[in-house]
């Protein structure tokens, strides 16, 4: 079940992804939550652990942030959500990222056509800059490959986790 919290629905998190995983102990884990339809957003601090030189956040760790929040723009209904692997991934870096400063991060859901979409993500500093973004073409992960039943995805552990 979805969890709302100011017009916002939160989006199950897994058990070992590594953006979203609650249990990977070298992830991200972060919380996500869509505040319309196809918009969704996340806030997140870089720890120093993960900058690619000092006060800054590795362009690696940045292209995956912003590929995973591009992507989840497009999940639709937690109970049974549309999962995408990326085709395309187009990052534009504009200024350097910071660690150990808040971050928002917003990806929006584009076109649909079939088992294809396009997706955007940006990361933004407190200041509302726009620090970095990317435009993904996405493809439908083949329901050969996955099994969405309900049980199966809460064996993974992908559920809403309380805040």
């Amino acid at each position: 079940m979805a969890v709302h919290n100011e017009n916002k629905i939160k989006q199950p998190n897994s058990r070992m992804c590594f953006v979203c995983g609650l249990e990977n102990p070298a992830g991200l884990k972060l919380e996500i939550y869509q505040t319309a339809p196809g918009v969704i957003e996340t806030t997140y601090t870089a720890p120093d652990h993960f900058q690619g030189y000092p006060g800054v956040l590795h362009g690696g760790i940045a292209a995956t942030i912003l590929d995973e929040i591009s992507g989840r723009a497009h999940m639709g209904d937690p109970s049974a959500p549309r999962f995408m692997f990326t085709g395309k991934l187009e990052v534009k870096f504009r200024k350097n990222i910071p660690t150990g400063k808040p971050l928002k991060i917003i990806g929006k859901a584009g076109e649909s056509k079939r088992q294809m979409a396009r997706g955007w993500a940006g990361i933004y500093d407190e200041a509302g800059t726009l620090l970095a973004e990317a435009n993904t073409l996405l493809i439908d992960v083949p329901q050969e490959l996955l099994d969405t039943d309900a049980a199966k995805l809460e064996a993974l552990g992908w559920k809403v986790y309380p805040d």
